[in-house]
């Protein structure tokens, strides 16, 4: 999907910082909790946009509400 794909940086920092297996176990484990997530980047775009790109945080939100996508994204969290 589109949506992991501009996540790219996300990902490499989150490996850097040695949270990717957490990132992910949350992901996979998640349920509901990903899709109200979710909607909160949804709702705190503006603000979050000062702590990451706006274009980040939107493709975040969107891969948070698809469950293939959420599990595209901690695919990717988890590859070497």
């Amino acid at each position: 999907m589109s949506s992991t794909t501009s996540l790219s940086p996300l990902v490499e920092q989150l490996k850097a910082l040695g949270l990717n297996g957490l990132a992910a176990s949350l992901l996979e484990t998640g349920g509901p909790l990903t899709f109200l997530s979710a909607q909160a980047l949804h709702a705190l775009t503006p603000l979050a946009g000062l702590l990451a790109a706006d274009e980040m945080v939107s493709a975040l939100a969107v891969a948070l509400e698809d469950p293939q996508a959420a599990r595209q994204l901690a695919q990717q969290l988890t590859d070497p």
